[in-house]
């Protein structure tokens, strides 16, 4: 049965691969970690019974502590908590569904400790790639993209001869666009395209 770390359990990716699990079996959830929303984690730790859950906010780890002192899980905090979900022994994978640059450092301890990564967050490759790439490659780990456009294109990429594809093509979800004729977007700015209505992606 293969043992699973899950970093950002709360959020969008994390919920949805906790859903596959509940769905499919097959997979143990030894780990999981969330910035504060312990309603959610709470609810998680319970249901999947992990042995180590990290809340990063140091306030809202010391409450789910004491809510959840009938159980027998460890509660840890902070980026200390988060490497030590992300290196968990018995841990095989670790999805990284974090937001942001905090990925990083949990991610290269996960490759460093032989853990395969499934990787939601981008911005650890954008920024760190040049460290994150060359660890996987020494410590001969997995890393799979499971997020959105890059989850595609390795699907797409799979069992396929680099030489035997041309070109690939993404679309853009829409952002502040979406719903928009073509005509509607002649005369856009890159003001207005910096105004996404979920995501600071920064010019």
């Amino acid at each position: 049965m293969k043992k699973i770390a899950i970093l950002g359990s709360t959020g969008s990716i994390g919920t949805q691969a906790l859903e596959v699990i509940r769905r499919q079996g097959e997979r143990e959830v030894v780990a999981l970690a969330a910035m504060k929303n312990i309603d959610r984690l709470e609810e998680q730790l319970r249901e999947f019974s992990p042995r180590l859950v990290c809340v990063y906010d140091e306030a809202a780890a010391k409450e789910l502590a004491v809510r959840v002192a009938d159980t027998n899980v460890k509660i840890v905090s902070g980026m200390d908590g988060l490497i030590e979900a992300a290196v968990m022994p018995d841990a095989d994978m670790v999805l990284v569904s974090v937001v942001g640059m905090i990925g990083i450092r949990p991610t290269l301890a996960a490759i460093e400790a032989g853990k395969d990564i499934a990787l939601a967050n981008k911005e650890t490759l954008v920024t760190a790639g040049h460290l994150i790439i060359p660890a996987v490659c020494s410590r001969g780990v997995g890393l799979y993209p499971v997020d959105s456009e890059h989850s595609a294109i390795f699907q797409v990429l799979k069992g396929q001869q680099p030489q035997d594809v041309e070109s690939i093509w993404i679309t853009a979800s829409g952002g502040p666009f979406r719903g928009r004729k073509k005509a509607e977007l002649a005369d856009v700015t890159p003001e207005e395209a910096l105004r996404h209505p979920n995501w600071a992606m920064g010019p």
